[in-house]
């Protein structure tokens, strides 16, 4: 018994730290500050990845929740946020991640709304 309650304080306190080790990521850019393209991204998310993705959450779906996606140092994959990883990951699919077939011009609205979140 005296193993079992030293494992446990052990994991609460592990978790604690782990709490007070986590950082709140920046919050969303409000849609009603969001550039035409910004908005016109936002559809094409809505369309093509919203059923498998949270956007303004870290939760996952189905997929990683993306969430400060552009911000964070290394997406869940481990790769940096880059414009050129994300298009690689979107339109080759990675892992669960199927390849999602966009024209230029909805790739450069859906990137300019992954900025927003």
């Amino acid at each position: 018994m005296r193993a079992w309650n030293l494992l446990m304080a052990s994991a609460l306190t592990t978790f604690a730290f782990g709490l007070a080790g986590c950082r709140t990521l920046p919050p969303s850019k409000p849609s009603s500050e969001w550039t035409p393209q910004e908005a016109r991204g936002a559809a094409v998310f809505n369309q093509k990845c919203a059923r498998c993705h949270y956007p303004t959450t870290t939760a996952p779906l189905h997929g990683p929740g993306l969430q400060a996606i552009t911000k964070v140092k290394a997406m869940p994959s481990g790769a940096p946020p880059t414009d050129e990883r994300l298009t690689a990951v979107i339109l080759d699919g990675r892992g669960m991640m199927p390849a999602t077939q966009l024209n230029d011009a909805d790739l450069a609205d859906l990137l300019a709304y992954l900025h927003t979140l």
